[in-house]
């Protein structure tokens, strides 16, 4: 038995089987029951692990933040219980539509936010990608 909760468990072996890697990661952790931790969201389908919206900074943020949601909903939260974001951006020219396109799913939210131009991603079709720290409250 683990000590705390996690959502999607998967290994790199299957997610990144050209990268020659074995690491048992996963989407989520809810921490002592309230606290959830998410794994950096891409614009990634969660069950093919299909990269999605190649070259569409507003449509793969549009999924980032559908997989933060979703990953939210099964640890038993909401979009409303997130207190921290990180957003990654591969290109600055971006940060415009995906600030944009996050904006409209965390509309009063307020979440502390901080944001980083990177030289990559782990697959160079992503442009962005966003981490999340949330609390569900007891």
């Amino acid at each position: 038995m683990t000590a705390h909760k996690r959502i999607r468990p998967f290994n790199t072996k299957e997610t990144y089987p050209e990268q020659k890697l074995d690491n048992d990661l996963c989407q989520g952790v809810v921490a002592r029951g309230s606290m959830v931790f998410l794994r950096g969201q891409v614009a990634q389908d969660l069950d093919t692990r299909e990269s999605l919206h190649v070259g569409d900074a507003t449509l793969q943020t549009r999924k980032t933040m559908a997989n933060i949601k979703m990953l939210m909903e099964e640890a038993g939260g909401h979009m409303d219980h997130i207190c921290r974001i990180v957003v990654y951006l591969t290109d600055i020219r971006y940060r415009q539509d995906v600030y944009q396109e996050m904006g409209k799913w965390l509309k009063g939210v307020f979440p502390c936010s901080t944001g980083l131009v990177i030289t990559a991603l782990a697959r160079p079709e992503w442009i962005v990608e966003i981490e999340v720290t949330a609390v569900i409250p007891d």
